[in-house]
Formats: structure tokens, sequence, C-alpha cells
């Protein structure tokens, strides 16, 4: 079923404008793997899809002390705005996110720019995303 709704899904998509994003993609928890897990699906969602080096970060605003691996990726994709924030809070669901109070976090994907469009203003002024977008 999962399949017919992404088969779906794409067919529309080949018929849209495409849009320039930008993801920033987080792990604390096993985060080499989580991080090649979503570099995959991301592959397959996106078109032209480009990573930078993933780069180790204290964590901030958190009680778990471990720290987190970083990584953006830009590309760019047919999905509207919001059918693109489902897809990817989906992922992370499918990659082993859950919500809770013991500060793991197995993915975080969080959209940072959409066409023209910025969000998660706070991540903008991280020394990781600046430091970052310098390679994309």
């Amino acid at each position: 079923m999962i399949h017919i709704v992404f088969f779906i899904i794409f067919a529309f998509v080949m018929t849209q404008k495409e849009h320039h994003i930008i993801i920033s993609l987080a792990s604390n928890e096993d985060q080499e793997a989580h991080l090649a897990a979503a570099r995959e699906q991301l592959i397959q969602l996106l078109t032209e899809a480009h990573f930078t080096s993933a780069i180790w970060t204290e964590p901030v605003n958190t009680s778990r002390k471990v720290p987190y691996l970083n990584q953006l990726c830009t590309g760019t994709t047919a999905l509207g705005v919001n059918l693109l924030g489902e897809v990817l809070k989906e992922t992370e669901r499918r990659l082993g996110r859950v919500h809770n109070e013991d500060g793991i976090v197995a993915i975080d994907l969080d959209l940072l720019q959409y066409d023209d469009q910025k969000y998660h203003l706070r991540d903008w002024n991280r020394d990781y995303v600046k430091n970052l977008l310098n390679e994309l």
C-alpha cells in the first residue's frame, strides 16, 4: 500500500515545478548509521540531492550529553512545502524517531529552506549550519 502511495505522489510530482530546498540532518543515537539511512531516503525523495560532510557537535538545550552528528542536504523537489514536511516526519518515524523525555534523537530532519523561505531560524545562527552551508 505504501508503494502505491509513493507511486501516486511520484506521478503527481513529475508534472510540478521543482523547488530548491535545504534540509538539516542530525542524530545523537547510532549517529553514523542513522545519517546513512536518512541519506538513502533523501536520495530517493529528492532530485539532485547533494550532501555536506558530517560534523560532530555538542548538544544544546537537552539533558542528554551525547554528541550529535550533523549534516546538510540540498536538492530539488516538486512536493509542496506541507507535503514535504509530512514526508520528512514520516521518514523520521520509519528510521526510529520517537518523541520522548530521554533526549534520544535517532534522526532529525528539519527543512531549513524551501525556495526563498527560511525555516528553523535559530538553526541558521548555529556554527555548524554556517560552516556547512559553505560546502553547498
